[in-house]
């Protein structure tokens, strides 16, 4: 079973089509108990990095999350906010404690000097900085889909998996063990991200 946790943020229904698409049973939840017992953890999300983080602790999920993935090591998948959150700090609209699983902070995207808009929308092509078994099989030109005007900036770059462009060099995909998470949004990436999403049902880190 695979537990997409719910937190008042994202696009859950789409994940869990996607996952079902696969063959795989998918369960949204807001219950603590439901994301321990799990066999593998998805934490989509779309929206403010305090927001996500307060709803997490109000309702006990960032325990949860941590006793499944840190202290039980299951695979974890994180989205979009998803993957913002597993950092130390968030600069949106102030400096909000993350849950620290990957050591850097979020901030927003430069775009100064490129005169580009944020938020940051559209399809981008990825670039490999480290191998990770999720994204083996997915083919060149690798474009995803994007939506956000904040990125997560890693204090090791051992942990950067894939890279994009967009007015600056953008943190596309992180692993560390048994976390995985991307910026882009892999259910709504077609082909390339339904391939991924096999690719972490498979995935035993």
């Amino acid at each position: 079973m695979i537990g997409i946790v719910d937190y008042g943020l994202g696009n859950l229904f789409s994940v869990k089509k996607a996952f079902e698409a696969l063959g795989n049973d998918a369960l949204i939840t807001n219950d603590p108990d439901a994301i321990k017992k799990a066999d593998r953890v998805v934490l989509p999300g779309i929206g403010a990095f305090g927001d996500g983080m307060n709803y997490l602790k109000e309702k006990g999920l960032d325990e949860a999350l941590t006793e499944a993935v840190i202290r039980q090591g299951k695979p974890f998948l994180g989205i979009c906010l998803g993957l913002q959150l597993l950092a130390e700090t968030g600069e949106e609209y102030g400096t909000h404690t993350g849950l620290g699983w990957i050591r850097g902070r979020v901030r927003k995207i430069d775009v100064k000097s490129s005169g580009l808009k944020i938020p940051h929308i559209g399809w981008n092509d990825i670039a490999l900085r480290n191998d990770s078994p999720l994204l083996d099989n997915v083919r060149a030109p690798k474009d995803f889909y994007f939506v956000h005007s904040y990125q997560l900036e890693c204090a090791d770059s051992a942990d950067v998996v894939a890279i994009t462009e967009y007015g600056e060099i953008i943190t596309a995909a992180v692993q560390h063990g048994n976390i995985f998470a991307t910026q882009f949004h892999p259910e709504k990436s077609q082909d390339h991200g339904l391939q991924l999403l096999k690719n972490f049902i498979l995935w035993t880190p």
